[in-house]
This record gives C-alpha cells, structure tokens and sequence, in this order.
C-alpha cells in the first residue's frame, strides 16, 4: 500500500524505535504525521486528580516529541475524545491512512472500530497492527483451532512458534526522512491543563519515556541471571520494574523477549540461564492474558469459569469494613499490610504480594474479586487490564488455569516464607519494627513482654487480626463447594 500522506496515531506504543505500525506508516511513502490524544474518555473516569500514570504519560509525550522534531517530524498533541479529533486532523491534513497499533481492550476495540467508521466517511483507511505483544488474537491456538486457557500447553506452543522473525525489530530510523512536522498545535498540555496535580512520580525514582526505559533494562541485564532465585522476595531487588514501560509501550517488548531468549540460549551478550528463562516466561504470561481477554471479553465483569459467577461474596456493613480495612492497610497481617502501604504510597507492588494481597482478600475476607481488581486498576501505575483481570482471577480460582480454591495462602506462612527477616515489612509497617524476625509476622502471637519492649499494644499501636485464617479458610471452601453444586 502507497499514500502521498499519513497520519500515525500513538497510543500505548510511546517511542520511536522499534514501533510496528510507525515503521510501516513510513514505509508506505509520502509524508508521515504523527499525534497522540489525552483521551478525555480514559482520563475523566480516573478517580483522582493525582495518578502517576497521567504524569508519567505526559512526561513521556514531552520527550516523544521532542525526539520526532529531532529526527525532522513533530506531534501533533490534542486533548478529548479520540473518535472526533483523529477524523478531523485526518480529514484536515489530507491524508489517506491513520495508522495505529493494535490495542486489546474491549472500549477500545470499540474506540477504534468508532475511529475507523468516521474515517471510511471520508475515504480515509484505518491500519493497526501488532506491536505490544509477541503473539497476539489467533496467532496460537491449540491443534484443534482453539484458543488456550491453561498457560503450560499455551507456553509450550507459543515457543514452538518463536523464531528470530518474531523477535526482530522494526528499523524505523531508516525511513526516518518521511516524518513531517505536524502543522497543527503541538502544545503539550500541562498537568494543570489535563485537569491534574503532581505526583510523587519522581520521587520515587521513577523515570518516564524511552530513555528511562532503557536505562532501567540496561540495569536488570546485569540482574538478569538471578531472577528466578530473588523475583519472590520483595525486600530483594529482583524483578525488572519494567512493567509501567511496557504497559505504556516506552519500551518495545520484542526487545526484552529477544534478550530473555538469547540470554537463555547462551547466545547473546547477556548470560541468564535459569533467570532468562523464568523471565521469559513472565512475558508469555502477558501474551497469555491478552490472547484470553481477546477471545473471552466477558472476564471483564465475569468470572472466567461461569460456575463461580454463582459464588456468593461476603457483602453489607461487615464486608464493607473489612474492605476498608483491607484498602487502609490495617488487617492485622504484617505482609498484607506492607503490600498495602507499598501500593498506596508508591504505585507498585511486587508480584508475589499481588497474590498474597488477592487471595486475602477473596479466601480470608471472602470479598469479591471485582472489588480489589478495581481498587489495583485506579492505584497500580503499571495497571493493565488483561493481566490485572487474569491475575485477580487466578489468585480467586474463578480464572483460567487459575489456583485451585482448596489451595488458599496463608498470609503468616507467606511471610515466614518469602521476607523471612520482616526487611519488608519493617519498611512499610515501621510500628512493629521492634520485633523479632519471627514475632514480626504474627505480631498478636508475640509474648507480652516483646510486644511491650517494642512499644507495640495489639488492637491500639496495631490492629489484630480482622479474620482468623483457619476460620476463614473453611468458609472459603464452603463457599465454592456451595457454588459448584449450583453448577
């Protein structure tokens, strides 16, 4: 396909390097604008006025911009529903094709497809592509046609699949001469004027864009290795902490599978081994996810497995405190509360306490998955709908593949298990910082006199437990033995 003129639509893809549908855009010839869209749609439901992840977009749109005018284009920067602004920059740069990458999400599918009928009006195409994942839709499937739901065999298909043309980037700088500065306004938007206030973002360390993305990557290659001995323990630098970058597309995840797969194979610069490999993995659990929500929209509001829709949740006055409590970080269980306070303060919380923190509350408190998946989706800077839905689903067994319901975590022994000297949780829960290693994870077993030398009165300093696990426990499985035989 060939057009005089294109308009390039950027959306959870924000760089230049290594961009699919950015690369094909120039490839088809002429001249080749570029914008992006603070949607109001997305932005306006958001229930605060401080979200790092706004913060985090925009500073990654400032230096997006700056580095299409480096390379002699521009961004066109507009502010409110995408399904009216890109028709009309279209319509008014006369171009023949918007192009755009694919994104997954039911309201966008719905967007784009919104996009593309106001487009056809005026003759103008709408081309997505691949770009945010290494396989997506139809592109796995089972020897009968179908689409997986348990991820071992997903896996295994996926690597059978995987070759270097999978993993190759796009040379987008090749054709960089075809970018055209955007006559339109390229004014970026202030935080103020986006209708928000500033966060903690830097702070915490936390670096927008693609330069901070490959900084970020460049680190973890040293750590790579190591993975799959330290990615559980959250008071251990770990994981990659690349997850906001992928999730905003600053970083192109063909790049980070590549490296895993090299550095697994021995084949590249990086040694990983056994680190490589687990790391891997986590990035087809993404791909997994995706391809589950693209076949399956209905886990957005509904239990994967339609059995447990029939699960009945705990609910009114009680239930609400307990979510509350839950929320607020003062359970009464050290490592739920830690992970609590790391995701209020921080916007982050290490993968294994995503598990911890899920299977409390849906087998300890017996609340409603819906309920924390939601609370994740407005704090979580790296929140993404696909893994955050499957990932909450497979903590409450009502997922794909998900946690058997008679296997339920018990918070102590989890944290006995994986911040064995409480370093974590002295961080985030620094009033029973005077425990023993071993006192520190069930602080209402302590004996009076330790409690008292460390100035810490159960049910005042801290809260007791707000549930007995064992109790609760046998609620959990009464309640899903209750739902399956409504099945």
């Amino acid at each position: 396909m060939h057009y005089d003129a294109t308009l390039f639509w950027f959306r959870r893809d924000l760089r230049v390097d290594d961009n699919a549908a950015l690369y094909r855009a120039l490839k088809a010839g002429g001249r080749v604008y570029c914008c992006f869209v603070f949607d109001t749609t997305i932005l306006d439901a958001l229930p605060a006025r401080r979200d790092r992840r706004v913060e985090f977009i925009r500073e990654s749109v400032v230096e997006l911009q700056a580095e299409l005018q480096n390379s002699g284009g521009g961004l066109a920067v507009m502010h409110g529903p995408p399904e009216q602004l890109i028709p009309q920059l279209a319509q008014k740069l006369g171009v023949g094709a918007v192009f755009t990458n694919h994104d997954y999400e039911p309201q966008a599918v719905a967007r784009d497809a919104a996009v593309a009928a106001a487009l056809a009006k005026n003759g103008i195409a709408l081309h997505a592509f691949k770009d945010q994942v290494i396989f997506e839709k139809d592109e796995v499937l089972t020897g009968g046609g179908k689409f997986f739901s348990v991820f071992t065999p997903y896996k295994n298909a996926w690597l059978r699949k995987l070759d270097s043309f999978y993993l190759q980037g796009y040379a987008v700088r090749k054709y960089a001469r075809a970018l055209k500065p955007c006559p339109e306004a390229a004014h970026v938007p202030t935080l103020a004027e986006l209708g928000f206030e500033p966060t903690n973002l830097h702070a915490l360390g936390i670096v927008p864009g693609a330069r901070g993305a490959e900084a970020l990557f460049e680190e973890f290659k040293s750590r790579l290795s190591a993975y799959a001995e330290t990615r559980d323990y959250p008071a251990v630098k770990g994981p990659s902490y690349l997850s906001v970058h992928l999730r905003f597309g600053t970083i192109s995840v063909r790049s980070l599978a590549r490296e895993a797969w090299q550095a697994w194979q021995g084949h590249g610069p990086v040694k990983g081994g056994r680190g490589a490999e687990v790391w891997l993995s986590e990035l087809i659990w993404r791909d997994f996810y995706f391809q589950i929500l693209h076949h399956n929209p209905r886990v957005v509001d509904h239990a994967f497995r339609p059995e447990y829709d029939a699960l009945r949740w705990e609910s009114g006055a009680a239930a609400e405190q307990l979510l509350a409590a839950w929320c607020e970080a003062r359970t009464g269980y050290p490592l739920v509360d830690a992970a609590m306070r790391q995701l209020n303060q921080t916007g982050y919380m290490h993968n294994r306490l995503r598990m911890v923190v899920a299977s409390f509350l849906t087998k300890d408190l017996g609340l409603d998955w819906r309920l924390g998946e939601r609370y994740f989706a407005a704090h979580l800077n790296d929140f993404d709908l696909s893994a955050n839905n499957g990932g909450w689903q497979w903590a409450a067994s009502t997922g794909c593949d998900a946690q058997p319901y008679f296997r339920i975590f018990n918070p102590v022994t989890q944290s006995e298990r994986f911040d064995p000297h409480g370093k974590f949780i002295r961080r985030y829960v620094p009033e029973i910082a005077g425990l023993g290693d071993r006192a520190i994870h069930a602080p209402w077993l302590a004996k009076p006199v330790e409690l008292a030398a460390a100035g810490i009165r159960i049910g005042e300093t801290y809260p007791a437990p707000v549930v007995d696990h064992a109790v609760a426990r046998d609620k959990t499985l009464a309640r899903f033995k209750a739902a399956r035989q409504l099945a």
